[in-house]
């Protein structure tokens, strides 16, 4: 839902200054821009691609490297049979609707919160209440109609409406059209409704190879490289459970109506965590007493149904001992994802972990929560943690027959009683032929129930009948002479089992954005006329750590410029040099649109003794002192070891240099 968005200091957020800002220094731009650009596709800039970076290091340190992560990187392009067999084919969708008048198509659930909210911000306007009104993109503000006019609404249907936003993710395409009809819901460039919402595929297809024989894919998600990957990565793990896969990539989606600028795009960055544990572990994290007592927002979706976004703050913890949360291992990500939000610069009180209501579950779930940051777009959805449960793993190995399983010596023998397929390979592979192995992989994953059927049938036809779908018309006759199912005692000193999977999934675009909003604020120019802009971000996730600035285009400021750039790139610091004729103010002003966190200045007195000064960012204080020992101070910045305030401790205070930009 649109709320009233803020900067870091908690002014009220104008976007569009913002996003000229970020156009103009060049974070990202739309792609193909002089040919008119295409909807959902964008470009990152200098700026952008450092701090998409920045942020993807921090990642890979944090989960990657601290929790031992197996990496891979898997191929964009996915056969056909791959996403038919994980679902995505049948059930990756979104619903859309169009507009019968001029054709124009639209998500449905989007167009149901927009119109909705329109209203309720009409009823606000009527009521004497401030709104802000919510961002366009500027190329569809010439289609649209001019804003609802102030209109009243009886406190019954406000109360309604904000019930069928609260839970606008739960709809499906049925309940979202039944929701237009019933309010009369119009598309405001027509003053038609659009035709009942249909259901839209979000994957780009394509063909591999010359014969366009073998249709493919450009995969909409990480995960289903490193599922397929599974027993490899088992194995290059010695056999050891638990396990996690990590996978950073591209991937895409043709969505419907892309908005938001970097927050809904066709493609994007993707950093995809896949946990493997053990089902009969109750889903135990040996490291989670380390984050119990880490509190978290959670909206969960009891709340969401009942109409609500209140939001309960408690410790993780208690969230999965009250059983709100499903397991450790779910709670144990969403406290690291958490943390990992904390450390690039995320601002804590815009952030919730929002539960995935019935409907909106992915076709895999089992249960999933949403790290959502607040925007001048409402709450967005960053990152999804979902228990993935054995799903894709059982629907790949039935499909291959590959053995995607963990084997376990046991400590003690176990005595089993079941029903054991034997299958006459002899006699079994020639009958069926080219698919053979597709039947042999459906025989073999059927449940002990099926078994006791089929073996029922065997005895008293001599023959049975299995689905196995993509084989003829999806019914496939075997006889007893080509398989046999019978009742046998074994002991078992192996325990065999598909694993569970945890996967927390983070869109990096749509972090990356997030975090520049959070972190972004305005301080008056020396006149006041002029509101500059500031990226307060983290010196870790920062695009440039130091500015260097000398006094003067004297060329005797030189030397000492290159000799301090060439010795913070030794320490693996990003500096920059700027050395135009602007002022020394002007000259700060401009990269503390960048984000830039420190600035080092090169005058006379440096010719003299040696000494630089060194510039914060947020609060333009500096420091004067030696080369070497500057250098050290924005090293343990960087790194996090020391503050400001501890470097103002230890170094003296400058006051001397002029500034045209003064704290606000």
């Amino acid at each position: 839902m649109t709320t009233t968005a803020t900067t870091l200091k908690g002014e009220p957020l104008d976007k569009a200054q913002l996003e000229s800002m970020l156009r103009r220094r060049m974070f990202y731009t739309p792609s193909f821009e002089i040919y008119g650009g295409v909807a959902g596709l964008y470009d990152y800039g200098p700026p952008g691609c450092a701090l998409q970076a920045n942020i993807i290091d921090i990642w890979r340190k944090h989960f990657v490297l601290e929790e031992d992560m197996l990496e891979v990187d898997c191929t964009v392009l996915t056969p056909h049979d791959v996403l038919k067999t994980s679902g995505h084919v049948d059930k990756f969708a979104d619903w859309m609707c169009k507009d019968p008048k001029n054709g124009e198509i639209m998500r449905a659930d989007h167009f149901v919160e927009d119109i909705l909210e329109s209203r309720l911000r009409a009823d606000k306007e009527a009521r004497g209440e401030k709104v802000e009104e919510k961002e366009e993109d500027p190329k569809k503000k010439k289609k649209k109609a001019k804003a609802l006019e102030a209109a009243k609404l009886d406190d019954a249907t406000v109360k309604e409406y904000e019930e069928v936003l609260a839970q606008i993710d739960n709809y499906n395409g049925e309940q979202l059209g039944e929701l237009i009809k019933k309010y009369d819901l119009r598309n405001p460039a027509t003053g038609v409704q659009p035709n009942p919402p249909v259901s839209f595929n979000l994957m780009f297809q394509t063909s591999i190879g010359p014969s366009s024989n073998f249709p493919g894919y450009l995969r909409p998600e990480t995960a289903q490289g490193q599922f397929l990957n599974f027993a490899k990565l088992l194995e290059f793990n010695t056999g050891q459970m638990p396990f996690a896969s990590a996978s950073i990539g591209k991937s895409y989606r043709n969505e419907i109506s892309p908005r938001g600028g970097l927050l809904r795009v066709r493609e994007f960055l993707m950093a995809e965590i896949e946990h493997f544990v053990d089902p009969e572990s109750g889903k135990k994290h040996h490291r989670f007493h380390e984050v119990e007592d880490i509190e978290l927002d959670l909206l969960d979706r009891h709340t969401q149904l009942s109409g609500k976004t209140t939001t309960t703050r408690m410790k993780i913890g208690d969230a999965v001992r009250q059983g709100i949360v499903d397991n450790e291992t779910l709670g144990y990500f969403l406290a690291r994802i958490h943390l990992f939000l904390k450390k690039i610069g995320i601002d804590q009180k815009k952030i919730r972990f929002r539960q995935h209501m019935a409907n909106e579950m992915a076709h895999y779930a089992c249960d999933c929560w949403d790290a959502e940051l607040l925007t001048s777009s409402g709450w967005v959805e960053c990152v999804g943690c979902a228990d993935r449960s054995a799903y894709d793993l059982s629907v790949h190995a039935k499909k291959t027959g590959a053995p995607l399983v963990v084997r376990q010596r046991l400590d003690e023998p176990k005595v089993i009683e079941e029903w054991a397929v034997e299958i006459d390979k002899k006699k079994f592979g020639p009958f069926f032929k080219k698919d053979g192995k597709v039947v042999e992989a459906a025989i073999l994953a059927t449940s002990q129930e099926e078994r006791g059927r089929l073996a029922k049938e065997l005895e008293e036809n001599g023959k049975a009948v299995i689905n196995v779908p993509g084989v003829g018309d999806g019914q496939v006759e075997f006889s007893k002479d080509l398989v046999s199912i019978k009742w046998q005692k074994r002991v078992e000193n192996i325990r065999e089992y598909i694993p569970n999977v945890i996967e927390p999934s983070f869109g990096i675009g749509r972090i990356l954005y997030s975090l520049i909003e959070h972190n972004y604020w305005t301080r008056a120019s020396e006149g006041g006329d002029e509101a500059r802009g500031v990226l307060s971000f983290p010196p870790a996730v920062a695009p440039t750590k130091v500015l260097i600035v000398p006094l003067s285009s004297n060329k005797d400021f030189t030397p000492t410029v290159r000799k301090l750039s060439q010795k913070l790139r030794s320490i693996g610091i990003s500096s920059r040099v700027d050395d135009s004729s602007a002022s020394i103010g002007k000259r700060y002003a401009r990269n503390d649109e960048l984000g830039t966190p420190f600035g080092v200045t090169v005058d006379f007195q440096t010719l003299k003794d040696g000494t630089v000064t060194l510039r914060e960012r947020d609060s333009m204080r500096q420091v004067r002192a030696d080369e070497e020992k500057i250098i050290e101070a924005i090293r343990a910045l960087v790194d996090g070891t020391k503050t400001w305030k501890d470097i103002e401790a230890e170094l003296p205070l400058f006051e001397g240099q002029e500034l045209d930009v003064p704290v606000r």
